[in-house]
């Protein structure tokens, strides 16, 4: 049989069964001074035996304090790079005792804005964002009250907030020179909508990458717009039935880099074809050939912008900053293959 269902004990039903004021019980469930020893084992014992749970949140809300909590919207969390980035930030919340509070925003922009809005309803101390919207205005009005917010992976629009991002832009020539320093022409590349600011900077340096070496672009091998790895790999597929296929591929985030290889192992081209992505994800070095990526300290750029919000809620941090940390290439294999 299941357990009988009961509403939760309020600090009235406390002050009842112990026999004293509201005001005695406040001050002993917050360890205030002015209270007997009597007085503070008879609130403990009905604590107890009431299964009663401080609201702190409730509590620190009538007294304008903070409510310890913060708020982390990631593009999705179900993705490696989103999910590594909201195990950071907890990791450096759990430490300071704040809960968090996460979401995916699947890049719609309609989404950030009610789930952010919803959010700060609920009196959260900070906000952590990864933009996907133009314009993140709406957020004007809670910072002037003195919410603390920064942004991670993209910079915001329409308010000057704090960022952390890392170099896409040269991670992603960094990758592109790659391949071409090893013979490759036809290199292409695959990104997400040029609209989002990751993929637009991911793009950018690929063809920086080419005209370093003098490469010619070819528009029908950079595709953009691709937002699943299913599309990665049709428009793999595609590409493999021209004429001249590429040579060489550039993946622009970890699920497009799954989608390309996918593609390749169908048409028996995984060995022939260099792959390198951007962003490492789980198993890409037990594929054969092992992926090459350009990786980025996803924890490290976690815990680096949790830091900075939690040094802006104690009022440590005044002006935004925007920080950019580095990339690095990591040969596996795929990347290494020469040209046939």
């Amino acid at each position: 049989m299941g357990q009988n269902i009961h509403r939760r004990a309020t600090i009235k039903d406390v002050a009842s069964a112990a026999g004293v004021s509201l005001k005695t019980v406040s001050r002993v469930i917050n360890n205030e001074a002015g209270v007997s020893d009597d007085l503070v084992r008879r609130v403990e014992h009905a604590v107890l035996e009431l299964d009663y749970r401080h609201n702190l949140a409730a509590s620190n809300l009538r007294r304008g304090q903070r409510t310890a909590s913060i708020g982390v919207l990631l593009h999705d969390l179900g993705n490696s790079f989103s999910g590594t980035l909201l195990r950071a930030i907890e990791d450096q919340a759990r430490s300071r005792r704040i809960a968090v509070f996460s979401a995916s925003l699947d890049d719609e922009p309609e989404r950030e804005a009610i789930l952010a809005t919803d959010l700060i309803s609920r009196r959260i101390d900070g906000l952590v964002l990864m933009p996907t919207g133009n314009d993140q205005s709406y957020l004007l009005a809670d910072i002037r009250a003195g919410l603390a917010v920064f942004a991670v992976d993209r910079p915001a629009n329409g308010v000057e907030i704090g960022t952390v991002v890392v170099d896409n832009a040269g991670g992603a020539r960094e990758a592109t020179a790659h391949l071409a320093a090893r013979g490759h022409h036809r290199i292409a590349c695959l990104t997400d909508s040029d609209s989002i600011w990751t993929a637009a900077q991911r793009r950018q340096g690929y063809l920086d990458g080419l005209t370093e070496y003098s490469l010619p672009l070819v528009p029908e091998f950079a595709v953009s717009g691709l937002t699943t790895a299913d599309q990665a790999t049709s428009a793999v597929l595609t590409m493999m039935r021209d004429p001249a296929p590429p040579t060489a591929i550039f993946a622009g985030r970890n699920d497009l880099t799954i989608g390309a290889v996918r593609a390749l192992r169908e048409v028996g081209k995984q060995d022939r074809i260099a792959v390198v992505g951007f962003d490492d994800f789980p198993t890409s070095d037990l594929l054969t050939p092992a992926i090459t990526v350009v990786r980025q300290d996803v924890h490290a750029t976690g815990a680096y912008v949790a830091n900075l919000l939690f040094a802006r809620m104690e009022g440590a941090v005044t002006a935004p900053e925007r920080v950019v940390l580095p990339t690095t290439l990591v040969p596996r294999g795929s990347g290494e293959l020469l040209p046939t």
